[in-house]
């Protein structure tokens, strides 16, 4: 499928996603959302495809929201239109592990979306914020919400409050971030995470990634049960059976999905 604000690529099971609104600094407007959700989905359903990396350019993995686009809406039209709910819904209904490689601005609607994706892994350029409150208005696609479990009450308070910007060696340190590397090599160190994936057994990333979510939805005691019933759960796979066997034998395994 072709897009208009987006570029997708599919090599070695791994879809990479680059938005591509280069003028606007990768700017989240409805297009682009309605069809980032659309890909994304997609190559959820594809079984040519294990592991997502998104991606903007190297100035910008998204400046934020269209501004352009918001200005002169109401409050009728944004909240009939349910304004970046549907899409920011899919994107998190997405089973396959999600990487966000970021580069330059990823600020506000930006930083929520790489927020939205199971891990992001930054180049040195990266700068991070959630400047809405510039604008007067607050995150809509999850930022007081996600940044405060990720970095802490006071971190996420200090950026939301004052729109600050956070460099990409604090972020790594607060937990924003997971890797941290010169940009010019982010994409072929994310790649290579991602391959490290690809390796790995699809069934059993797809209940990882079930698991580390759960923890943030509900208690710890319930976390831990449906934890424990999930690892339960995996000796019914053969892929269990070939990791064991290959751990014993001292070899690689060998995952096929099953």
């Amino acid at each position: 499928m072709a897009y208009e604000t987006l570029i997708v690529e599919v090599e070695d099971y791994v879809a990479l996603v680059r938005l591509n609104r280069p003028d606007a600094l990768n700017a989240l407007n409805s297009r682009l959302m309605s069809e980032l959700a659309a890909a994304l989905t997609a190559a959820d359903r594809d079984d040519n495809v294990r592991v997502i990396v998104l991606t903007g350019s190297e100035k910008a993995f998204a400046a934020g929201a269209d501004v352009r686009e918001m200005a002169g809406k109401s409050f009728t039209e944004v909240f009939f239109d349910n304004l970046f709910g549907p899409e920011a819904e899919a994107i998190g209904r997405v089973r396959k592990p999600i990487i966000a490689a970021v580069s330059g601005y990823c600020l506000g609607g930006g930083c929520e979306l790489a927020m939205l994706c199971d891990f992001i892994v930054a180049g040195d350029t990266a700068k991070f914020g959630q400047p809405e409150i510039n604008l007067g208005i607050v995150a809509g696609m999850g930022g007081t919400q996600r940044l405060t479990r990720l970095v802490g009450k006071s971190k996420s308070m200090d950026m939301h409050l004052t729109g600050r910007f956070m460099e990409a060696a604090e972020a790594e340190r607060c937990g924003l971030v997971s890797r941290v590397f010169p940009s010019k090599d982010l994409m072929t160190e994310v790649m290579r995470i991602a391959q490290k994936i690809v390796e790995k057994s699809a069934v059993t990333a797809l209940v990882v990634k079930e698991c580390v979510n759960r923890a943030q939805e509900t208690t710890l005691a319930e976390g831990l049960l449906f934890e424990r019933r999930m690892f339960h759960a995996l000796f019914a796979t053969d892929d269990q059976k070939e990791g064991m066997a290959a751990f014993l034998e001292k070899r690689q395994p060998q995952f096929r999905d099953k």
